[in-house]
């Protein structure tokens, strides 16, 4: 199998609130993340891909409710 390598990161905006939203894979082994900066602080919660996540999005395809797991009650 070929060497695969892919990030993403999304910023934007909301309610005062910066998120950022990152994907990270390489090779078969990835994750993902969500950082909310709100004030002064910064909440990171990480989650490592499932293969299904990872394989969808080798093949271009949108997952719909990726970052659900991710969020955090702040």
């Amino acid at each position: 199998m070929k060497k695969f390598h892919y990030h993403n990161i999304e910023h934007k905006k909301h309610n005062g609130k910066h998120i950022t939203r990152r994907v990270h894979i390489k090779n078969e082994k990835g994750y993902k993340s969500i950082t909310m900066k709100k004030g002064g602080k910064r909440h990171t919660v990480k989650r490592k891909l499932k293969t299904d996540e990872i394989h969808k999005i080798r093949k271009g395809k949108f997952i719909s409710g990726l970052f659900q797991d991710c969020k955090n009650k702040y």
